[in-house]
């Protein structure tokens, strides 16, 4: 599942569900640096834009089974 680590201009909007709901898991947790290929400035803005649009009930905080 690496991508776009190269990409110096990559920006995580909270309200895009689908970019982000790639780089969560099945069971809701946002995947690992180490799985996401993203630097470590990309994978902090990843986690605010997924933090954001959970409180905002655009994405759930866990899976629904």
């Amino acid at each position: 599942m690496k991508r776009l680590k190269n990409d110096p201009n990559l920006y995580f909007d909270y309200r895009d569900v689908k970019t982000l709901s790639r780089y969560v898991d099945a069971y809701g947790r946002i995947e690992p640096i180490a799985k996401t290929g993203l630097s470590a400035k990309q994978q902090r803005q990843l986690a605010v834009a997924v933090k954001r649009a959970r409180h905002l009930a655009l994405m759930p905080f866990v899976a629904t089974a």
